[in-house]
């Protein structure tokens, strides 16, 4: 499996990812590339890709000339936020990415993207999307690097695309309307159900493009899995840090053939004044809510008594509806939760005809192994039929199986 995993261990900005991504092409290829950018009719528009070092790592810097000038190095978060001298809106952006001569993929993908940012910006201020606008200047500068992201994941065509935690640095930032936290709000609204983490640098590492650039494009976020790097790339930011400001992007083939089930939130509480009965019913609602697994474990509490670890794991955006699961249905009044990176086999059911009858059979693999197994009400079926054990009608099916 092809895998491009993103390093954002420095955070990620869209002019960084693009820089990466154009690391990955030979280099006669990333000058065809930059033509077709700057061809596509984005007026005004200028992309240039400069050899910088950061921290001694060698790596790329691209650089977004509007009208031959480059925008004033500042929060991102300046640049989505209002300007009414010089306000674009969704719809205006729209009609632009649709005017450009590009794959239609890339168009669909960049204006999902910018959508995501508009949707944030349109959450911190209490407005409708619609009502969003945007900085002129800002605005193409980051759509620059919307679009080249977009074109080099197509380009490079990557069957499955994982991150690590992001790193937002801390602090504040100063823009057009004063003094935000980091990350800025509209980063924080586009961040929600990534892992991340402030790091140890004071600034803003991860701007709200980087944000939705990510949550657009990661299949998976979590330490980098298995894999045979390569080719790598290093996409550098403008400002200079005690550590590379660098977001490295690693192309190569997963080892195992398994599929990565992706980034998981596990949530758990302990209980010690819950029936048998609450309990049950308790994890019955969980599972409902969206839990993939529930299960309890039995536990000790305090004062010495015994109790029972309700444990779930669910998609991230299940969050929400199994912590209101937990709180409503259970009797606690706290909860722990945390990311881990899960990974599975690769299963399908097919059909067997046998003597007895059809028998349903899950067939898993990856990881070098293979496993199959009867669907347990088909075998339930059998074992009643023929008043034998559950084994030895799972037994007779196997038998079958191999014989046919």
């Amino acid at each position: 499996m092809k895998l491009l995993y993103l390093d954002t261990g420095m955070g990620a900005a869209g002019d960084m990812l693009s820089a990466a991504l154009l690391e990955l092409f030979p280099a006669d290829e990333q000058k065809k590339i930059l033509g077709e950018i700057n061809g596509c009719g984005l007026e005004g528009v200028h992309c240039e890709a400069e050899t910088v070092s950061r921290c001694g790592i060698k790596g790329t810097l691209m650089r977004v000339l509007i009208d031959g000038a480059q925008e004033e190095e500042s929060s991102e978060a300046a640049e989505h936020h209002h300007d009414h001298h010089h306000a674009v809106h969704m719809d205006d952006i729209v009609r632009r990415i649709d005017s450009l001569k590009l794959p239609e993929t890339v168009r669909e993908d960049a204006k999902a993207v910018y959508q995501r940012i508009a949707a944030a910006e349109a959450k911190v201020h209490g407005a409708e999307v619609s009502e969003v606008h945007f900085h002129e200047v800002g605005m193409m500068d980051a759509l620059a690097d919307v679009i080249t992201v977009s074109f080099l994941i197509r380009r490079l065509a990557p069957e499955r695309i994982c991150a690590g935690t992001v790193t937002t640095g801390f602090g504040s930032v100063h823009c057009m309307h004063g003094i935000l936290p980091v990350p800025a709000p509209a980063t924080e609204k586009l961040l929600e159900g990534i892992p991340v983490q402030a790091g140890t640098i004071e600034g803003e590492l991860c701007t709200p493009t980087g944000a939705a650039l990510l949550g657009y494009f990661v299949d998976d976020f979590g330490p980098m899995p298995p894999m045979i790097i390569q080719k790598s790339g290093y996409g550098c930011g403008k400002k200079e840090f005690p550590k590379a400001n660098c977001v490295r992007a690693l192309l190569g083939e997963m080892v195992s053939d398994g599929q990565p089930q992706g980034n998981i939130l596990c949530i758990n509480c302990n209980v010690d004044d819950m029936t048998p009965e609450e309990i049950a019913f308790a994890t019955e609602r969980i599972a409902a809510a969206g839990a993939a697994e529930v299960y309890t474990v039995p536990a000790g509490m305090k004062k010495g008594r015994p109790g029972i670890q309700i444990t779930a794991f669910c998609a991230p955006d299940r969050k929400e509806a199994v912590l209101s699961a937990f709180f409503k249905h259970t009797s606690t009044i706290g909860v722990r939760a945390f990311f881990q990176t899960g990974y599975r086999m690769e299963s399908r059911v097919r059909k067997l005809e046998t003597p007895d009858g059809t028998v349903h059979i899950k067939e898993s693999t990856g990881f070098n192994q293979t496993r199959r197994k009867a669907d347990y009400d088909d075998a339930a079926s059998l074992a009643i039929r023929e008043n034998i054990s559950l084994r030895e009608a799972r037994e007779r099916i196997r038998a079958q199986e191999v014989r046919i």
